[in-house]
C-alpha cells in the first residue's frame, strides 16, 4: 500500500551531522526511512509520488526563531501578516517560525498570547509557534510563565531598550530570570542600554542629525556590548539560561565568548543583516538608508568577519531573521526628519536560507554548519528538535530540494514578501530554492506555488535542549 508516500530519490542529504547521497521515503507527513541511494534498501522503496532529486540537495526546511509578522511598532505595524509573511518564508525554504506574542504594559501574558494565536491561526501556510515577550514583570507575570512553559510556550523576550514601550530594569529581568531558572523556560534578551540610548538620540536630534545614518551612531556597540555582559552576569546570579538575540557587534560575541569559556549556558543568534550589510548601507543618500534602520544596528564592516568567525567556533548558534518589514512608502517615511521615528525592522525571512547558502560557497562556513545555524539549532534551542531541523525517520517531512548551482539576482521584484523594497537588491545569490514539503505536502512545487493558507499548525514546544 503506497497511499500518501513520497519518495525523494538521487539528493545529497544534508544534515547538521551527516552529508549522504540518499534515498527519502515520506508517509503520513513523517520522514518513514532513508536508505543510501542506488542499494538494494533504496530500490526496494515504492511511493505514489517520486521527486527526483540527482544534483541537487535534500535538506531540512529551515527554523527562523525570530519572526515579527504583523508587529506593532512605532504607530505602524509590520507589513506581512501571517499569511503573506509564512507564504514567502516557505518560497526561501523555511517551515517553521517561531514569532513573537506581545504582552502589553498592564496587561496579562496570557491576553498577549491569545492575540497572537488569533491573527496566526487558520492564515500560516507553514508551521509556527510562539516566544512571549514580557513586557511587564509582577507577580502575576511570574505566575503565567509556569503555565506558558507547561503549555509549550518555553521562551521569554526582554528588552533592555525602548523605555516606555519594552523596557524592563535590571530588578525585572533578574525576577524573570529567576523564574525561569525554576521553570525550565530561556530568557532571550534584546541587549542594548536604552536608557543611555535614549540620551544619545535626544543629544544627536538637538544637533540637527536627524539622517538615518544617526541611527547607527547614537545605539553604539559598547552599548550592546554593556548590555550583553549586564544580561549575562544577571543570568548568572539568577542560575538561569540566556539567549541573546541579534548580535550584531564584535564587542558582545566577545563577551558572549567569554561567558561560554566560563562554562555558562549562554548563548547567541545574529542575523544575515549583519553578515552581509553595514553602516554604508544606513548612509546612503535621499533617506534611502531608512531601509536599513533596525535595532540592534546595522554595523562598519569589520564586524563581520568576528561574526563569521563567531558561527564557526559556535560562540553564535544561530543565524534568525528578525523579519519585520515597513514598507518604503508610507512607513520607513515616517521618520523624515527625526530618525528616531523610523520604525525598526528588515525585511528576510525569504532570503535566509539562500544568504547562508552563499556564505558556504564564499568559504566562510560548512554545508553542515549553513544546516546547523539555519535548521537543527533552532530547532534544538526552543524545543523543537527532531520533529524539526532534520531528515531522520520519525522527523516532520519539513523538507526542502535546493538546486545549489542555480543563480538568482535578489530584488523586491521578485520577492514574496509583503514590503516595496528589498534588503539585499541586487545582489546576486548561487542556489535556490526549487521544492519544498511541509509535513510531507508541497508547498513550492518547482518555483510555484502549491501551499494554502492553514495548512500551517501551532507548534507547542518543549524546553531548550542544549540545558537537558
Amino acid at each position: 500500500m503506497t497511499t500518501g508516500r513520497t519518495l525523494i530519490r538521487g539528493g545529497l542529504v544534508i544534515t547538521a551531522s551527516d552529508e549522504i547521497h540518499a534515498d527519502v521515503l515520506i508517509e503520513d507527513g513523517r520522514i518513514a526511512a532513508l536508505a543510501a541511494s542506488a542499494t538494494p534498501a533504496a530500490e526496494a522503496f515504492t511511493a505514489e509520488r517520486t521527486i527526483d532529486a540527482t544534483g541537487k540537495y535534500v535538506i531540512p526546511g529551515g527554523v527562523d526563531a525570530h519572526t515579527h509578522m504583523e508587529l506593532p511598532f512605532g504607530g505602524t505595524f509590520a507589513s506581512d501578516t501571517f499569511e503573506t509573511g509564512t507564504r514567502a518564508a516557505a518560497w526561501g525554504g523555511t517551515t517553521t517560525i517561531v514569532d513573537f506574542a506581545v504582552q502589553s504594559v498592564g496587561h496579562g501574558l496570557r491576553e498577549g498570547l491569545d492575540a497572537w494565536h488569533a491573527k496566526a491561526e487558520g492564515n500560516c501556510a507553514i508551521d509556527y509557534g510562539f516566544h512571549m515577550i514580557v513586557s511587564d514583570v509582577n507577580q502575576e507575570t511570574l505566575k503565567e510563565m509556569d503555565l506558558l512553559v507547561e503549555e509549550g510556550v518555553t521562551s521569554f523576550k526582554q528588552f533592555m531598550a525602548y523605555p516606555g514601550v519594552f523596557y524592563s530594569d535590571d530588578g525585572q529581568i533578574l525576577r524573570a530570570m529567576q523564574r525561569s531558572a525554576e521553570n525550565g523556560g530561556l530568557i532571550m534578551m534584546h541587549a542594548e542600554n536604552g536608557i543611555a540610548i535614549d540620551v544619545l538620540v535626544e543629544q544627536a536630534l538637538a544637533r540637527g542629525e536627524t539622517d538615518p545614518r544617526y541611527h547607527g551612531e547614537v545605539r553604539k556597540a559598547l552599548l550592546e556590548a554593556e548590555a550583553t555582559h549586564r544580561a549575562i552576569r544577571l543570568a548568572q546570579v539568577a542560575g538561569a539560561p540566556l539567549y541573546v538575540v541579534h548580535v550584531s557587534a564584535m564587542e558582545a560575541v566577545a563577551e558572549l565568548a567569554r561567558a561560554r569559556d566560563e562554562g555558562l549556558p549562554v548563548f547567541g543568534e545574529t542575523c544575515p543583516q549583519y553578515l552581509f550589510l553595514s553602516t554604508d548601507n544606513l548612509a546612503e543618500p535621499d533617506f534611502e538608508g531608512s531601509k536599513y534602520v533596525c535595532s540592534t544596528p546595522l554595523r562598519p564592516k569589520e564586524h563581520q568577519a568576528k561574526l563569521w568567525q563567531g558561527l564557526r567556533t559556535d560562540d553564535l548558534q544561530v543565524v534568525s531573521t528578525d523579519h519585520c518589514p515597513f514598507c518604503f512608502v508610507g512607513q520607513k517615511e515616517l521618520g523624515r526628519g527625526d530618525f528616531s521615528k523610523i520604525p525598526n525592522g528588515l525585511p528576510g525571512v525569504e532570503n535566509r536560507m539562500d544568504l547562508l547558502h552563499q556564505a558556504v560557497v564564499d568559504g566562510h562556513i560548512t554545508r553542515r554548519r549553513w544546516i546547523e545555524i539555519a535548521c537543527a539549532n533552532p530547532a534544538r534551542m526552543f524545543g523543537m528538535y527532531p520533529k524539526k531541523g532534520t531528515i531522520t525517520p520519525g522527523a516532520d517531512a519539513d523538507v526542502v530540494i535546493y538546486d545549489p548551482h542555480a543563480e538568482q539576482v535578489v530584488s523586491a521584484e521578485t520577492h514574496h514578501m509583503n514590503v516595496d523594497y528589498s534588503a539585499y537588491e541586487g545582489r546576486r545569490l548561487t542556489g535556490r530554492v526549487e521544492t519544498v514539503l511541509s509535513r510531507g505536502v508541497p508547498v513550492i512545487t518547482e518555483r510555484e506555488y502549491t501551499g494554502h493558507a492553514g495548512h500551517g499548525v501551532y507548534t507547542p514546544r518543549s524546553t531548550c535542549q542544549y540545558l537537558n
